[in-house]
């Protein structure tokens, strides 16, 4: 895999199987549990469609025609407030290592900051440790209770971050 053939760009219809393919692989490498995560989402199938709405997008990590990882950002959900949460951010093993999640962090965090967000929320496993990493990086602070309802009740660690 080249670098330079690696592009992060908006999701198109054709990667929706693809995608979601990506996702669930990399939950069951994860060892994630398939409810309350992000692998039971209706959404996931249909990402495209989830995403074509105001203040929403969702980004892709494209090799040619293979699709390596993805993230997205979207209004927080069962809440009020000027919120958004950074969602469905996986990549597969080939595409880490490689500053692609933080080019993917920045590309997901200014997308918020146009669409005119205060803060934005996510949800990850407390076992998934260089994400962690990534999301305090780049500011993200721990939280004791998470925000809204967006139903992954498996996952136990809630951060924010001021935009």
């Amino acid at each position: 895999m080249c670098k330079d053939t690696i592009v992060i760009r908006e999701i198109e219809a054709k990667d929706n199987p693809k995608i979601a393919k990506a996702i669930r692989s990399v939950l069951i490498e994860m060892g994630v549990p398939k409810v309350g995560t992000a692998y039971e989402d209706v959404a996931l199938d249909r990402m495209t469609a989830t995403y074509n709405e105001p203040k929403k997008a969702y980004f892709v990590v494209a090799n040619g025609d293979d699709i390596i990882g993805g993230a997205g950002i979207s209004p927080l959900d069962n809440y009020k407030g000027n919120v958004c949460e950074l969602q469905k951010m996986y990549f597969m093993p080939e595409a880490r290592g490689k500053g692609l999640g933080s080019k993917m962090m920045k590309k997901c965090l200014d997308f918020a900051k146009q669409a005119g967000f205060a803060h934005c929320y996510l949800e990850t496993l407390p076992y998934m440790d260089d994400a962690r990493k990534l999301y305090r990086k780049v500011g993200f602070k721990n939280l004791e209770k998470p925000m809204g309802n967006t139903g992954h009740y498996s996952c136990t660690v809630w951060m924010l971050k001021d935009l």
